[in-house]
């Protein structure tokens, strides 16, 4: 099983994306929401040609279809995309993944898929969007990891850097981040200090 980062970026759009990878990202997931279609294929592909340029991991949220279009190599699935999924298509093509889970059923039909990773959210209260999942908390984040085994296990939810030592020492192979670095005065700065604050505790 590939080792991920312990910094996993989430951005909403390709221009920040550009903005972030060159500060040294490696691994960063494009979630596009409510974009048209045209509009959606030149935010992937354009964030497909940033993070090959800068020797980054893209990953496509939700959009199987055009990842294999794209020529993307990873893709990032909810619990409902996993319905539609052609998860033997994604194979034959070489194309990774990593699933969303919130409570055991979920994580155990995740693993049953054989994914490069699982995350688990929110380890803490988000103001990202409303879940009818409450926080998870780090004692889950511990048993998550029991249950996974050697897959990667990715915390997401109410992350800063000041939790992120929590968060590892109960388990969780990377930390994926949203809201702490967009609603950042500056993001540029708050993704800099995350960059420097994973590479520090993964030493």
């Amino acid at each position: 099983m590939t080792r991920l980062d312990p910094f996993y970026l989430i951005t909403g759009d390709a221009a920040e994306l550009e903005r972030m990878v060159p500060l040294g990202v490696r691994l960063v997931q494009l979630r596009a929401k409510d974009m048209a279609a045209p509009e959606l294929r030149r935010q992937i592909a354009r964030a497909r040609d940033v993070c090959a340029r800068h020797g980054a991991q893209l990953v496509v949220n939700d959009y199987w279809e055009l990842a294999l279009e794209l020529d993307c190599n990873f893709v990032h699935l909810g619990q409902e995309d996993m319905d539609a999924a052609d998860f033997d298509a994604l194979r034959r093509a070489g194309i990774r993944f990593g699933l969303s889970t919130h409570d055991e059923a979920e994580l155990e039909r995740a693993l049953s898929h054989g994914p490069d990773y699982v995350a688990l959210g929110p380890v803490y209260p988000t103001l990202l969007k409303k879940m009818k999942w409450g926080p998870q908390g780090l004692e889950r984040v511990t048993r998550w990891k029991a249950m996974a085994g050697d897959t990667p296990l990715v915390g997401i939810g109410g992350l800063t850097v000041d939790r992120l030592p929590g968060l590892f020492a109960a388990g969780a192979d990377s930390a994926a981040v949203v809201t702490d670095i967009q609603r950042a005065e500056d993001p540029v700065a708050r993704c800099r200090d995350w960059i420097a604050a994973t590479r520090e505790m993964a030493a």
